[in-house]
């Protein structure tokens, strides 16, 4: 038996009764653990293999939300206000009245027809016989489809076209303003026809396939609607891959570089990825698919895991370093980390757990992704690590390196400015600038806004295609694409009765006064319109004529889309000039009060539909959620903290420093011009759980040595030399990882990278700067005695 075997077996024998419960647990049957682990990641691995990467228009509403129930309600007998595509078909250089184009654009709504998902019967473009024209004429009203009978691309059949389309009242609507281009509308169903989940980056492809098909016969297609949001972002999403893997490999080399130890790194790695593939297997067997939003969870899973086993890894080495053997220097880093390390894995997955309270059915996914991957992580990271440490060591050249590096860098300068904030004058300053800080990072912060405040879909870089296509949509037909619908219930077949039309036109005219509401549209409206047409085109019967055989006899000459056909239910479209939080939120205000003033028995006005109306209802459950989600996130980490060091004190010291982070990242919010909405509001969750770890793994060692009778700056000096190089190395690790996350073709995930780094920057400095300050000053024993040095 060689000499290092022997020692190891004696240090075993001599620490078998020695220990926690779950430390002789683990440490007694280190081979089953390894074995039981493999076999959960073969198991697991091929679950993860099976996993979808897909998105869902229906999980991104908050579904309880008095707006969507009403939407979802009426969903079926409305028109162009729930899940579509816009697709704009343009002649470059001529206008659409040319044989070649209309040819062209009946291929291109035939072949749009034929796609899986598509609301077959509401779909509408010039071709669609519902696209109909009405004129008054000297022998009465006359109408028919826009498209001739017997269209057939001459020039009479062109120019019939042309006189049916500016009789149709689709200029604006299906038709642009310059009659350069027109639009194919397309619904899209929740499921195909086999009862499938519609596969939006299936239809997204698709969609790309057709516009390089049909722009190769030389005309101009531009998409706008969510499903291809949705596609492009899952496109995007296979290009952050690439960056994930730039991140983890920055995170190898940085550990390396740290420790010059292969096996050691590898084993971090391997840890980490195991929770990540536990993760993504566990998500399969549970039957979530990947979207946009829960693609970064195995990521940060992956982070919080470098930085757990950094630190085991760390402390291994360390012993070994003084001579111990492997298995006992596992068991005594286990024995002092375990519990600083398990706390901090529990506030983290209480950080994502509290983002079950959002009714947003994406967020409360990613929320449950990510708490079971942190929760995996307990057994990946701080129980399979140190027992996969404890059979291979670390190199012994590099433990030797760790000790000599930890005397020669503390004695020159590595970490004597730190360690100045354990007296008295450093620490004062310390906390007047974090305060100073807090001030002007709050009252910063009162700035920040709810929801989207770029145009366009801004979740896409504004450069996107997608944002130049939905820009070009909105200038060429005049009618901005921020649609917010009021739905008004009237008895059966009575929505033309003259008090409720006159209630709705009241209603109309009001929204038409306010800012950012740029056109309104209504059966009121559409009956002054109808009444004129059918009196010679005299602007004299522009009115609401109170007589009810007259106002039925034009609402039955209104297209459908502003009625149901039972007429029970009116729809009254407006459309505004950006879906900014404060514009949806004084039109929905000031509907909800005309609502409160004018519903009865016989009429109600409800909100609401249309992409403003469900973008206003989730601003709603995003602005409830944001400060009760915080509160219950520091409530759940001050309990946390407290168990782990049954001292208010230190929960203090602990809380205060995640609190200065909280706010300086939402004055930084308001800096680059975020809002508070789906994709930034878990980040603020995240920061706090897991900026907590720094500041547990760094008060635990502190307190430890200062209960064994050590001074604060003795105490605060182990527990650098211990636990905050670690600290220090993971915060630069991780956010120089999620900092490439800014270079990503989807800006919401740029910006979660930028408020990633920004929190982990800010939670490493403020644990090793704030909590020395804090102790000196909260906990009086804390203090040197008289003779120390000041």
């Amino acid at each position: 038996m060689s000499p290092s075997l022997s020692q190891e077996t004696q240090a075993s024998e001599l620490q078998a009764h020695s220990g926690s419960w779950i430390e002789r647990l683990v440490f007694s049957h280190r081979p089953w653990v390894v074995l039981v682990c493999m076999l959960l990641t073969a198991l697991l691995a091929w679950q993860a293999l099976q996993l979808k990467l897909n998105a869902s228009f229906e999980k991104t509403i908050p579904r309880q939300h008095p707006y969507i129930q009403t939407f979802l309600q009426y969903q079926a007998e409305l028109t162009g206000l729930g899940n579509a595509v816009r697709i704009s078909v343009g002649n470059p250089g001529a206008s659409l009245y040319d044989k070649h184009y209309m040819e062209t654009l009946r291929a291109l709504s035939d072949e749009v027809f034929l796609i899986p998902g598509v609301d077959r019967i509401r779909m509408k473009s010039l071709w669609s016989p519902s696209t109909s024209w009405l004129a008054v004429t000297e022998e009465g009203l006359e109408g028919g489809p826009v498209i001739p009978r017997g269209f057939d691309g001459s020039p009479r059949s062109l120019e019939q076209l042309q006189a049916n389309i500016e009789r149709s009242g689709e200029i604006g609507q299906t038709v642009a303003l310059d009659r350069r281009s027109s639009l194919i509308y397309v619904p899209l169903l929740a499921t195909t026809p086999d009862g499938q989940a519609l596969d939006y980056a299936a239809l997204s492809q698709e969609l790309e396939r057709l516009r390089d098909k049909y722009q190769q016969q030389g005309v101009e297609v531009r998409i706008s609607g969510f499903a291809k949001v949705v596609g492009d972002l899952i496109d995007g999403v296979r290009i952050m891959l690439v960056f994930f893997a730039v991140a983890a490999l920055v995170a190898a080399l940085m550990v390396y570089g740290y420790t010059r130890c292969i096996r050691s790194t590898v084993l971090v790695l391997l840890a980490s990825i195991i929770a990540v593939v536990w993760q993504l297997g566990l998500m399969h067997a549970l039957g979530y698919s990947l979207d946009p939003y829960s693609i970064l969870v195995p990521f940060l899973v992956f982070a919080i895991g470098m930085s757990h086993g950094a630190q085991k890894m760390n402390g291994i080495m360390q012993d070994i370093g003084r001579g111990r053997p492997r298995l006992e220097a596992a068991r005594m880093t286990f024995r002092r980390l375990f519990l600083a390390g398990l706390t901090a894995l529990l506030a983290d997955a209480v950080g994502f757990a509290v983002l079950l309270a959002i009714d947003i059915q994406v967020i409360r996914e990613l929320a449950i992704a990510a708490s079971i991957g942190v929760a995996l992580l307990i057994f990946t990271n701080l129980i399979l690590l140190p027992v996969l440490l404890s059979y291979t060591g670390v190199s012994t050249r590099a433990a030797a390196r760790s000790l000599r590096d930890d005397q020669v860098q503390f004695r020159r300068n590595y970490w004597r400015g730190v360690e100045l904030f354990t007296q008295r004058r450093w620490a004062t300053v310390a906390l007047v600038v974090a305060g100073v800080m807090a001030v002007g990072g709050w009252l910063a912060s009162t700035h920040l806004q709810i929801g989207d405040l770029d145009p366009g879909a801004p979740e896409l870089r504004p450069e996107s295609r997608y944002n130049q296509d939905a820009a070009f949509m909105n200038k060429a037909y005049g009618t901005a694409s921020d649609l917010l619908a009021v739905l008004v219930t009237t008895p059966e077949g009575q929505c033309a009765d003259y008090a409720i039309l006159n209630k709705v036109d009241a209603l109309e005219w009001q929204l038409r006064q306010i800012p950012g509401v740029e056109s309104v549209q209504s059966l009121a409206t559409m009956n002054r319109r109808m009444l004129v047409a059918m009196n010679e085109g005299n602007p004299k019967w522009y009115e609401l004529v109170p007589n009810q055989a007259i106002l039925n006899s034009t609402t039955a000459k209104v297209p459908r889309g502003l009625s149901n056909d039972s007429c029970s239910l009116l729809t009254l479209y407006a459309y505004l000039g950006d879906h900014k939080a404060a514009t949806l939120e004084r039109v929905t205000a000031h509907v909800e009060a005309f609502a409160q003033e004018n519903d009865g028995p016989g009429v109600q006005f409800k909100l609401a539909a249309g992409s403003a109306g469900i973008e206003a209802a989730t601003n709603i459950a995003v602005k409830n959620a944001w400060r009760t989600m915080l509160l219950m996130v520091y409530a759940a980490v001050i309990v946390l903290c407290f168990i782990a060091f049954r001292s208010w004190r230190a929960v203090v010291i602990a809380v205060l420093p995640l609190m200065l982070t909280s706010v300086l990242a939402e004055a930084l919010m308001v800096w680059l011009g975020m809002g508070v909405k789906v994709s930034t509001l878990p980040v603020i969750a995240l920061g706090v759980g897991i900026g907590v770890d720094y500041a547990l793994y760094i008060l635990s060692v502190t307190l430890a040595g200062v209960r064994s009778g050590a001074s604060l700056a003795q105490a605060y000096r182990q527990a650098l030399n211990f636990t905050g190089r670690v600290v220090v190395l993971t915060g630069f690790t991780l956010a120089i990882g999620v900092v490439t996350w800014t270079f990503s073709p989807i800006k919401f995930q740029a910006d979660m990278g930028l408020l990633l780094a920004f929190m982990f920057i800010w939670n490493m400095l403020g644990a090793l700067i704030l909590i020395p300050a804090l102790a000196y000053w909260l906990v009086p024993a804390f203090r040197p005695v008289p003779s120390e040095p000041a």
